[in-house]
């Protein structure tokens, strides 16, 4: 059996492929798969409702060989950063406990 930090490395390899399969090349997320996979899979990034301008501005930041799609290796990358923020809040929100003791 797999252990956690293998099976969350796994389920961001299918949930990628689940929504990259979807049009077009099998292995690249669209607009579309991208918004669509934001929205499904990573609701509280979307808490509030994202505008057109708002998803183009991160699809850009995320396309770095600017081919309109985004392939594994920026979805990763994007990941990490997302990672990398719950981190600080997480610290952030510890930090604040520490100091009412």
């Amino acid at each position: 059996m797999a252990v956690p930090l293998e099976q969350a490395l796994a389920v961001m390899v299918s949930t990628f492929h689940k929504y990259s399969a979807k049009q077009g090349d099998k292995f690249k997320l669209s607009k579309a798969e991208l918004k669509e996979l934001l929205t499904k899979e990573l609701p509280s990034f979307q808490s509030k409702q994202m505008d057109d301008a708002e998803f183009q501005k991160i699809m850009s930041d995320l396309d770095v060989n600017k081919d309109n799609e985004v392939d594994f290796q920026e979805f990763a990358c994007f990941l990490a950063c997302v990672a990398m923020g719950f981190n600080d809040f997480f610290k952030d929100q510890r930090q604040k406990q520490l100091r009412k003791k």
